[in-house]
């Protein structure tokens, strides 16, 4: 895999650790071994330590030696959210992101063959996590400073980056650019227009300055001030408030969500989409599985319509295969795909989050070929799931491994 080379931005900062306190026992050695593996350019190293015996503080230190991007995963939202406040502490200073599944309820899509029963995807959204998952992806883009906290919620599909890239709106003071061309351009970007309350993902239009709340910014809100189709100033204030809190010379506004698609390659994955459904129609009905071509045929056919009308369907995660322009089988883009090549990735409670990387995806495919087989959905479904473990080792950067299992 082709990883992100590291990026020169004027938002690059040392990473600086704040402590109030030394390593001390064997924290001092085992930070000199890990940097030293680290840089001598082995793989994966180890650290073991009982629990309560600074193993985050050590990992912060090796951090803090190497100046080099970090993934930091965990097994559950629990401990990822404990590392997340503790690694803030470390590096007050820096970008320290979270990016955890943003559901707070998920029943994912099944079809259960023995009882001919249909269970319908349900969620509940968790806004503020969705924020923080935009933030944490913005960040490993604008960066070099960064240490993201996630769990394996890493290794499942996410936008292309080089899609998603390819959609940012960059505004610059002095620019000459049309409102009507910035509106549009919202829009493209899933922002919707509220010209009451300014939410986030949201803008409101005043005359010739327009307020955008990006979805990636948890409290501060941008206005931008147009002269004769110029933009003549930009601003970050407080949406609630609106007090400013500073003036600046350029701003990139990124994507709502990462699965935004431009019109145009929308249209190009319907036609794909209909090649697909007609292959698969003809397959049911040559076998008489005339229930599951019907099923599939008007399912498929609301999402077309939805995709037309409003560029977005749901559960368009189903079709990622094609927003991605990956072949079959291929490997989803994830989190790893926006790593700088220079990150490393530490795998904290190792012993547990390892093989809940390596069952992720046989759970995913048992469940989605009943939904393919049934005719609730088409084969290019399959390829929205996590890595296989084989994948994910492909991704890995340097890893350090660190566990309180005693080896045998």
């Amino acid at each position: 895999m082709r990883r992100r080379q590291p990026i020169e931005s004027t938002l690059a900062k040392p990473l600086r650790l704040k402590a109030d306190f030394k390593p001390a026992g064997d924290q001092p050695q085992a930070i000199s071994d890990l940097v030293t593996g680290l840089r001598d350019g082995s793989p994966s190293l180890t650290l073991l330590g009982v629990t309560g015996s600074g193993k985050t503080f050590t990992i912060a230190n090796v951090i803090n030696e190497l100046q080099r991007p970090a993934l930091i995963m965990a097994h559950n939202k629990t401990l990822a959210a404990q590392l997340y406040s503790e690694m803030r502490d470390f590096f007050p200073h820096n970008a320290v992101e979270y990016f955890v599944s943003y559901y707070d309820y998920y029943q994912p899509e099944a079809y259960i063959p023995s009882t001919d029963t249909y269970i319908e995807k349900d969620s509940s959204i968790n806004e503020h996590i969705e924020q923080l998952r935009l933030s944490a992806t913005k960040a490993l883009l604008e960066r070099e400073d960064v240490i993201v906290i996630a769990t394996v919620s890493a290794i499942y599909g996410l936008g292309d980056p080089e899609s998603y890239l390819n959609m940012v709106l960059t505004l610059q003071v002095g620019t000459a650019l049309e409102q009507r061309f910035i509106l549009r351009r919202l829009a493209a970007l899933q922002y919707h227009r509220n010209d009451i309350t300014l939410n986030r993902g949201t803008f409101r239009v005043h005359g010739d300055t327009i307020d955008i709340y990006p979805a990636e910014s948890e409290t501060l809100a941008l206005r931008v001030s147009l002269f004769d189709e110029e933009i003549e100033g930009l601003v970050l204030f407080d949406p609630l408030t609106g007090e400013i809190s500073e003036r600046v010379t350029e701003y990139t506004v990124y994507p709502k969500t990462h699965h935004v698609t431009p019109k145009e390659r929308v249209y190009q994955i319907m036609e794909l989409i209909k090649k697909e459904l007609k292959e698969r129609l003809e397959y049911f009905r040559t076998n008489n599985f005339l229930v599951e071509a019907q099923r599939l045929e008007e399912r498929t056919l609301l999402d077309l319509e939805m995709l037309n009308e409003a560029s977005y369907c749901t559960c368009m995660e189903n079709y990622s295969r094609y927003l991605t322009g990956r072949a079959a089988g291929q490997p989803p883009p994830t989190l790893f795909d926006y790593l700088p090549a220079n990150a490393i990735l530490v795998i904290d409670e190792s012993h547990v989050t390892v093989p809940q990387i390596g069952a992720m995806y046989m759970g995913d495919r048992s469940r989605k070929e009943n939904l393919v087989n049934y005719g609730f959905r088409l084969p290019s479904a399959l390829d929205n799931r996590p890595l296989r473990f084989e994948e994910f080792q492909a991704r890995q950067p340097q890893t350090i491994y660190v566990s309180a299992t005693p080896r045998p």
